[in-house]
Order: structure tokens, then C-alpha cells, then sequence
């Protein structure tokens, strides 16, 4: 076998965009599909990452999902940036709350 294809889940709390194309998707899980090819003339197993591919659903046609290839970078940088605004609203939401002495 000279391929490969894996499969994961990814979250996103908040509405986000990838890269330039991918905008407004809503929270939620994504399965990310990415391929790889085996490195040829080696002495041990490796692969190269050749495609990235988020799997979308449709908001139209119930049941139905769109493969969309994107940039590993961009996925990286949206859930970076999802996560970011994850702490910013936990430490917004703990100033909120009364400390047990202070009454």
C-alpha cells in the first residue's frame, strides 16, 4: 500500500472561518480527512501529507456533507483562535462570580 487515509474530530466552541474560503460555519465537531503517500527508497516507514480535507454538512439539504480541502495551517490557526476565545470567556465569566468571603 503506497497511501494512506486518517481520519479525525476536531471541535470548535464558537463559529469560525478557515483560511479564506470556509466562512461562517457554526460550532460544533468536524471529522478532518487527510491523505498521505508513502516516502519511497527509505529505510523505515514515512508518509507526506498530500490533502486536507474538512467535512462539512449541509445547512440546505438535510443529511447531505460537502468535502471541502484546506490548508493544515489554517485548521491549526482556527482552533487556535477558537480556543483563545474559550479562556477569554471563561476569565470574563469567573470575574462574575462572588468570591465566598465577600459579602
Amino acid at each position: 500500500m503506497n497511501s494512506r487515509t486518517t481520519k479525525s474530530t476536531v471541535s470548535f466552541a464558537h463559529p469560525f472561518a478557515i483560511g479564506g474560503g470556509l466562512t461562517g460555519l457554526p460550532a460544533g465537531d468536524y471529522e478532518v480527512v487527510v491523505d498521505e503517500e508513502l516516502l519511497p527508497n527509505l529505510s523505515f516507514k514515512a508518509y507526506r501529507r498530500t490533502a486536507t480535507y474538512i467535512l462539512v454538512k449541509s445547512r440546505k439539504a438535510q443529511g447531505s456533507t460537502q468535502m471541502y480541502p484546506i490548508d493544515p495551517e489554517d485548521l491549526r490557526l482556527a482552533l487556535s483562535h477558537d480556543q483563545e476565545r474559550c479562556r477569554k470567556s471563561e476569565k470574563s465569566e469567573a470575574a462574575l462570580i462572588p468570591q465566598e468571603g465577600l459579602k
